[in-house]
């Protein structure tokens, strides 16, 4: 197959260079011809970040520059963190391939303690994920819970200056960066269910390209395509965006089965409410349905 060279859209984030230059290296083994260029963009999320974005709709608030890359042909595809993608996309573009999901996890940061539990009352957590917060609200009250902002990296060096006694952050964003030492532990999503899409990354692209499309069927994966499906529509049916507490997990189990998770922060009840099911994977859209209402019905 001919191919003018591939252009690929990517903030200029490490994390986000990071998770571009792993499809670059795996589309080069699948294609080892493949001219592949890398066009750095800046976005209104890397502009804002150090300011405060509760007023904001931030869902999509990273990648809406690099759509515009895609639409107006300056790139041929972007590499996006499945957490960070909105539900609906600009008119022509879709995601292409999601690729084998890594570690869901969220991680527990800390220089001096070894796990959530361990912190002393009233010790500073910093997160700025209003899903992480109730979770942590409803785990440790005593928690003094402190927005952050800036990316891995800022924050980190805000851990290291004592501004804060743990962060809670993506286990597969700290692997990414070979940063595994600052994970004290990984939460089991039973204690701390992690965001919709979290740990795995998409490709988005304009729909009609078939000869891009063609390129980056390789990196597909169906089982985690299939998860991330079903936690979307859960957040879609609950009209999700980042100013809502929500949360939605899949899991295949036993390769026919599809085990669903997901919460709700009820602003009626100050509590976090939760539903999960198991059904056959072809009846996962079924599943998600019932899961919606039950956490619509049970927040009310």
């Amino acid at each position: 197959m001919h191919l003018k060279t591939l252009k690929i859209a990517t903030r200029n984030s490490p994390l986000a260079l990071c998770q571009t230059n792993y499809i670059y290296n795996k589309l080069l083994h699948y294609h080892p011809n493949l001219q592949i260029k890398l066009i750095p963009i800046i976005t209104i999320g890397d502009l804002a970040l150090n300011k405060e974005l509760e007023n904001i709709n931030r869902k999509g608030l990273f990648i809406k520059e690099l759509e515009y890359a895609l639409l107006n042909h300056h790139a041929d595809i972007a590499v996006h963190s499945m957490k960070d993608v909105s539900i609906s996309f600009p008119k022509g573009l879709g995601i292409a391939v999601i690729c084998k999901r890594d570690d869901p996890r969220d991680a527990f940061v800390s220089l001096r303690y070894s796990k959530l539990e361990n912190l002393p009352n009233g010790a500073i957590v910093g997160t700025s994920s209003l899903r992480r917060q109730c979770q942590l609200y409803e785990h440790r009250p005593d928690l003094k819970i402190k927005n952050i902002r800036g990316n891995i990296d800022s924050r980190l060096k805000k851990l290291n200056q004592g501004h804060y006694d743990a962060l809670i952050l993506a286990t597969a964003g700290l692997k990414r960066l070979s940063l595994n030492n600052y994970i004290r532990m990984s939460i089991d999503p039973a204690n701390f269910l992690p965001a919709m899409g979290q740990g795995a990354l998409g490709i988005e692209y304009r729909l009609k390209d078939d000869e891009t499309l063609a390129l980056l069927k390789p990196l597909h994966h169906q089982i985690t395509s299939l998860c991330i499906e079903t936690e979307r529509n859960v957040n879609f049916l609950l009209k999700s965006n980042c100013k809502s507490s929500i949360a939605s997990y899949a899991e295949i189990k036993n390769n026919n089965y599809i085990w669903l998770r997901a919460l709700i922060y009820s602003t009626n009840k100050k509590k976090i409410i939760r539903s999960e099911g198991t059904a056959l994977i072809k009846e996962r859209k079924i599943l998600s349905i019932k899961i919606a209402r039950e956490l619509i019905i049970n927040s009310k």
